[in-house]
């Protein structure tokens, strides 16, 4: 720009770096460095408030007994040896490495990643499912670190789709300010520009509201791996929400499950909406005002499908979760009824927790696809089906896990239980006349 037209002309690029707080005047720093990391942050901050405001936290780069110069220093030439620019390296690098950073301090804090992370093949699954199209809005209302809205965007891509038509049409909102921040630097590094991540606490002031219907903006994929269980989630907000979002019911303080589910139905566009949540599965049998509001999302043929996982496949968690698939206008194939899949055994075993992997993605994306009944995996079940097991979605009243080949008949069991316990018996006695030779017991046995 500068060699072409002798000046830089600030609306060429996508956010501003002031002159002070370039690379190169950090590393012409010899004292002191940690204080110009800090100062040139926020002043990059300042001069894109729109969507850098926060976003670099508030790491203290001052303290020199934990980052001392040299140190920083080090660093700094370490990185200085790297061809980062945009000539060398393109968009999506630097983001998939941003996306690689973030899973990795997810595996080192684990049970704290559960608050801002959702594992890439669970985010991938539920996108697939959804099948975002160009040009639709994308709203995750519980949006951690931004992977879904990611995953919204690189779907359309991979489709062969334009992803610049999602500019302006993805939308986030996350409690935590440090996440939140985290979010909007990894769209950035992927190259988004023009989204809207808001900072917020969604369920007790929602930031995405519509002025001409004066309710909530509307949107036509809303997904989202809320917290599990959230108590004081905000229920006395809810009395007299002003959104209308206990439509169905109001939760109890102990559970929000329902209320962040509620808060998505009311935020889907009316004709074109859909919507996938992450839930522990206890929301699927749960009684009480969660039953009722179960009933109701049923009664009103809201729910496609509901996907049982594996158990510990999230962060923080041993529980089993599932997906629930919700539409305002279900395709024929699905209308009055529900697909209930059971993906318990779907899952590769490791050390600390287990993995989704793509081969157990692609079976279950097959059988929502096929909608269809799969033996030991799925079930279509009829809304009156479903009545008259009280309206519960619990999976194994209607999946039963498969029985395995090597059950031999009662009989045999019975007969072979009784041959274990003679074989016990005569270890027993085995065992009393070798401690009485031993002199370990006396001779007399009771």
């Amino acid at each position: 720009m500068v060699r072409t037209y002798g000046e830089d002309f600030a609306d060429e690029h996508r956010f501003q770096v002031p002159e002070a707080c370039h690379w190169n005047a950090i590393r012409e720093t010899s004292v002191n460095v940690g204080a110009a990391i800090a100062n040139a942050m926020r002043g990059i901050e300042r001069t894109n408030q729109e969507h850098l405001y926060g976003v670099f936290g508030d790491t203290q780069w001052t303290n020199k007994e934990r980052l001392p110069d040299d140190l920083l220093k080090d660093l700094i030439e370490h990185f200085s040896a790297l061809p980062l620019g945009n000539r060398s390296v393109r968009n999506d690098v630097i983001g998939d490495a941003y996306e690689y950073l973030i899973k990795t301090f997810a595996d080192a804090t684990n049970k704290k990643a559960g608050e801002f992370y959702t594992p890439r093949s669970v985010v991938r699954l539920m996108i697939e499912i959804l099948d975002p199209q160009e040009g639709e809005t994308i709203y995750d209302p519980a949006c951690g670190t931004g992977g879904m809205l990611l995953a919204a965007v690189e779907h359309v891509r991979h489709q062969g789709g334009d992803p610049r038509t999602f500019f302006g049409k993805l939308y986030g909102q996350e409690k935590n300010l440090t996440t939140a921040s985290v979010a909007r630097m990894n769209l950035l590094l992927h190259g988004l520009e023009d989204f809207q991540i808001e900072r917020g606490d969604t369920l007790r002031n929602p930031l995405f509201t519509d002025a001409g219907t004066g309710g909530l903006a509307t949107f036509d994929i809303v997904l989202a791996n809320p917290p599990f269980s959230l108590e004081h989630w905000g229920r006395e907000v809810w009395e007299s929400d002003p959104w209308g979002r206990a439509f169905a019911g109001l939760p109890t303080d102990k559970s929000g499950d329902f209320a962040w589910v509620q808060h998505m139905v009311k935020s889907m566009a009316p004709i074109t909406g859909a919507m996938a949540v992450v839930l522990p599965q206890g929301a699927l049998f749960r009684g009480g005002v969660e039953g009722r509001i179960r009933r109701y999302l049923l009664e009103n043929d809201l729910i496609e499908a509901v996907i049982g996982l594996a158990p510990n496949l999230f962060y923080g968690t041993g529980l089993a979760a599932c997906i629930l698939i919700l539409r305002h206008n279900k395709p024929d194939t699905s209308t009055g009824k529900v697909l209930i899949v059971d993906a318990s055994t779907l899952f590769r075993k490791d050390r600390a927790q287990n993995h989704l992997e793509p081969e157990h993605a692609e079976r279950i994306l097959g059988w929502y696809k096929t909608f269809e009944d799969v033996e030991d995996h799925a079930r279509v079940v009829t809304l009156d089906a479903i009545e008259q097991e009280g309206w519960t979605l619990n999976i194994s009243r209607y999946v039963l896990p498969p029985i395995g080949q090597d059950i031999p008949p009662l009989p045999v069991a019975i007969a072979d239980f009784k041959a274990a316990l003679e074989q016990v018996r005569l270890a027993e006695e085995a065992l009393q006349r070798e401690m009485i030779a031993g002199g370990w017991i006396g001779g007399e046995a009771g």
